[in-house]
């Protein structure tokens, strides 16, 4: 069992949003379901929480209703090797209601938001060259989904 696990509040699309999650990344599966008994608060046999783990780190969704809702003050970031890593969640997390938000941030139909980061980008900021850092970041803020070839282009000032 892992020291700290994220948990995620939903209002009653928990187990939905596990298996969707858990579709997406190739190391992942649901761990667990645990449903409301007799004592309740909820209708017994209705999912209370869903414990999942997406590529080897453990999150649980929980059916805790309609009072709170996810804001940008949390996100998950995805580290991407390729953009063709970078299109696929994009694609998929933006997909049935998801909404592109900036720099490479965006919301899926559930309202959580999250950065889908290539790993160039990590590179090409941390680069000595401060100029070419900078130039990669006007570029990055001038896009939504982040392009890693435009990226390059705009750090090579091109």
């Amino acid at each position: 069992m892992q020291k700290i696990t994220t948990n995620l509040w939903f209002d009653g699309q928990a187990e939905e949003a596990a298996a969707f999650y858990t579709s997406l990344f190739e190391d992942a599966r649901i761990l667990g379901v645990e449903r409301f008994t007799d004592a309740g608060p909820g209708e017994p046999g209705s999912v209370v929480t869903v414990t999942f783990q997406l590529a080897g780190q453990e999150f649980v969704a929980i059916n805790g209703g309609p009072e709170f809702t996810f804001t940008e003050a949390i996100s998950l970031s995805v580290d991407c090797e390729t953009q063709e890593e970078v299109d696929r969640y994009w694609a998929a997390l933006t997909a049935d209601g998801g909404e592109e938000v900036q720099c490479g941030w965006l919301k899926d139909k559930y309202g959580l938001s999250w950065q889908i980061v290539p790993r160039a980008l990590v590179e090409l900021l941390a680069s000595s060259d401060r100029e070419a850092a900078t130039r990669a970041t006007r570029a990055m803020l001038e896009m939504k989904k982040l392009d890693i070839q435009a990226l390059r282009d705009a750090a090579a000032g091109l």
